[in-house]
């Protein structure tokens, strides 16, 4: 006699694979957007537009669709701004870059419901002794979908075009919501059946949009390491948005071959996330693994605008593990320092102020990236820039003693 599946862990796959998909799709612009611009005679920088557009998308989910969450269920908004996003996706197929920069908006929702909705779910339904390891590995589902993304769409679009590519990868982003679409009922937490009338936003809803950033002035160590998440996120945002183009643009690889590094720095911050909430919590210190992520990933960040065509193929390969284990893995140390500092009971709030930063960043990053590129500016010097950002982290940390 077989022993029954545990009851947590059909929702807790669900929500992972349906992260898993929210992440791949917002990969997904940077990685086949070079193969669109020479197509379509965009400049290489419009990728920053691209993707600052999909952060707007998130940013813009975060914070105003609390409501749509209630009233429908976390899981079941996901599914539906999931399928939203593939639908959008034809959209690459018109030359005009504001219909594409519309579907990047609408693309990006998806980002906004899958962190709220993962983390509603995951806490009631993880068991209390394993929770903070599937926590981990929710939340190792982004850079997951990157690794994804980064080997499997530059191979797609050499063998078959980026036409084709761009079907596949919409089937691929339908599937999960389909497949899980008869266990949102059984996972949401509604009152009674879902209602599918959305309340408009009052002037009254409107004001509480402010809530959760001044719900980050409580205290003095509270604003600092929501500061640090934003700087972290400069060096991250750039890493993720321009390092495909940069690769085929300045140093001449070939897009699959920017598409394995891509996968790789995406692959180091799996890695990243686990080994810094260890180091984390071996240390007792998290300013001592935030400073080191820090360093680390203002140092790659530079060299990776110091690069050159006459740099070996390991060291490009190297620097790109290193900057996915430093610049993408900060977010579950700061996420918990943020939840430690904030005044009880107003974790939700913190928490959404401290991502409503972190979100601004990954939309004005890209796009003062690609404002400098496109003013004359080169690569090296926007790299450059965005290192120094980071590596301002070192002074914003609170210098209160070790982790309680």
């Amino acid at each position: 006699m077989t022993k029954a599946a545990p009851a947590w862990l059909v929702p807790v796959a669900a929500i992972c694979i349906l992260q898993t998909t929210a992440s791949f799709m917002s990969r997904f612009i940077p990685i086949i957007a070079p193969a669109v611009s020479d197509e379509f005679g965009w400049s290489g920088s419009s990728i920053g537009y691209l993707t600052a557009s999909n952060s707007l998308g998130g940013l813009a989910m975060l914070v105003g669709g609390s409501t749509l969450l209630k009233q429908v269920g976390g899981v079941r908004t996901l599914q539906i701004t999931l399928l939203l996003g593939a639908a959008s996706m034809a959209l690459f197929l018109q030359s005009a870059l504001s219909i594409v920069l519309a579907a990047c908006f609408l693309m990006g929702l998806s980002n906004g419901t899958a962190n709220p909705a993962g983390s509603e779910v995951l806490q009631r339904f993880s068991p209390p002794g394993k929770r903070n390891l599937i926590f981990s590995i929710k939340q190792a589902g982004v850079p997951l979908g990157g690794v994804i993304a980064g080997l499997a769409i530059p191979v797609m679009v050499i063998l078959v075009g980026w036409r084709i590519t761009l079907l596949a990868c919409v089937l691929l982003v339908v599937m999960p919501p389909m497949l899980t679409w008869r266990l949102s009922p059984h996972v949401d937490q509604t009152a009674g059946s879902p209602r599918w009338h959305v309340t408009m936003p009052t002037l009254q809803s409107l004001r509480t949009l402010k809530v959760p950033l001044q719900a980050l002035t409580h205290n003095r160590g509270l604003l600092r390491i929501s500061v640090v998440g934003s700087l972290f996120a400069v060096s991250q945002s750039c890493w993720f948005t321009f390092t495909v183009i940069y690769l085929i643009d300045g140093l001449h690889f070939s897009l699959g071959l920017a598409g394995v590094v891509f996968a790789i720095m995406q692959a180091g911050g799996v890695i990243g996330r686990v080994a810094l909430g260890w180091l984390s919590d071996r240390l007792r210190s998290p300013n001592a693994s935030l400073s080191t992520a820090a360093i680390l990933s203002a140092t790659t960040t530079l060299l990776l605008g110091l690069s050159s065509p006459a740099w070996p193929l390991w060291s490009i390969i190297f620097l790109a593990f290193v900057a996915g284990s430093s610049a993408a893995s900060w977010n579950g140390v700061q996420i918990a320092e943020v939840a430690r500092r904030s005044p009880p009971g107003m974790i939700s709030e913190t928490s959404a102020g401290s991502s409503i930063l972190v979100n601004l960043v990954n939309m004005l990053a890209p796009t003062a990236f690609a404002a400098f590129v496109s003013a004359g500016g080169s690569y090296g010097y926007a790299f450059g820039l965005a290192g120094v950002c980071t590596l301002l982290v070192l002074v914003v940390l609170p210098r209160d003693g070790k982790a309680r």
